[in-house]
């Protein structure tokens, strides 16, 4: 009996330490910081955590630049580049963009995560990479085939049956299949794409704390936050993906504010990733204002979150003029 007894004991005592094992893992990957203390004499690893926490120049900038050429330039290169060049029954430079864009992107989020002071979730990363890259793609078949019909005619500011060049089509049933295409590119590319890209960005942003008081963002740092934050602003504007932007930017706020009760700081990263969302906002803000009283525009966007895209914006006040 006192064998049994001591047997049952033994036995709590190993599920007791397999639980606290399990709360403390699980703390790690629910933007809890914890930095391991370095031993006395490990030059290593304080100096592989010092490079960690150094402003990230070299991959903002990267970021930066391809944002702006590959994603942003993408409809602009379509539109320059001669026709004959690029006929519309072969990809079109737009698509040699988005391609690049779907291999670049997510290798610069890898590299971004291996520079995140603190471990985080692999499985959810792995996950969110490979759904990025399958709503990307989903996006770039969508995205090709809808510049087709841009220069076949279609308006960006119409809906897909408002549209002369469909509207008529017969069977009527071709008008499903065009909204079908639709939905893949501007609802389920969209989502798959750009979900697990905030959502990377986010458990990055959980691991920029630091208790180094006086670490701020570098000048390389303010000079970069202009362009990203402007791109920022086309992306959630063209990709109509403002409710997402504020619910991470709110997750953003209640994980600073947690954090700074538990005696953490943001680190130069944390802070340019912070004030990107902040300026974000207030661009998203101001170029909503500057098209709250246009009726078209609202006839499209009919819902109570008004956010125009400024490609339905160019078909709509620019390209016709």
């Amino acid at each position: 009996m006192e064998m049994k007894t001591r047997l049952i004991f033994q036995r709590y005592l190993a599920l007791l330490k397999m639980t606290r094992s399990l709360i403390q893992y699980g703390e790690l990957y629910t933007g809890d910081v914890k930095r391991e203390t370095p031993r006395a004499g490990s030059e290593k690893t304080v100096s592989t955590a010092a490079a960690q926490s150094q402003f990230h120049t070299d991959l903002w900038l990267c970021f930066i630049v391809q944002n702006w050429i590959l994603d942003f330039g993408r409809p602009i290169a379509m539109i320059i580049m001669p026709l004959e060049w690029f006929p519309l029954n072969k990809p079109s430079v737009g698509d040699y963009f988005h391609m690049a864009y779907n291999v670049i992107t997510p290798f610069l989020l890898l590299k971004l995560i291996e520079r995140s002071p603190t471990a985080l979730p692999r499985s959810a990363v792995y996950l969110c990479i490979i759904t990025f890259v399958m709503g990307a793609s989903i996006h770039l078949v969508g995205d090709s085939i809808n510049h087709r019909l841009i220069l076949s005619g279609y308006q960006l500011h119409l809906s897909v049956r408002e549209n002369p060049i469909i509207k008529d089509l017969k069977p009527a049933s071709l008008i499903d299949s065009f909204e079908l295409l639709y939905y893949y590119d501007e609802h389920l590319g969209h989502s798959m794409w750009y979900v697990p890209f905030f959502l990377i960005l986010f458990l990055y942003f959980t691991g920029c704390f630091t208790q180094v008081k006086d670490e701020k963002m570098p000048y390389s740092g303010w000079l970069l936050l202009g362009p990203s934050a402007v791109y920022y602003w086309y992306l959630i504007t063209e990709g109509q993906i403002f409710v997402l932007y504020v619910f991470t930017f709110f997750a953003m706020v209640a994980t600073v504010m947690r954090q700074r009760r538990m005696g953490f700081v943001l680190d130069s990263n944390g802070r340019f990733l912070f004030y990107n969302f902040i300026i974000t906002l207030g661009l998203v803000l101001v170029w909503v204002a500057y098209l709250w009283n246009d009726k078209v525009l609202r006839k499209k966007y009919p819902g109570i979150i008004y956010v125009p895209e400024p490609w339905s914006f160019y078909t709509l006040h620019i390209k016709g003029s």
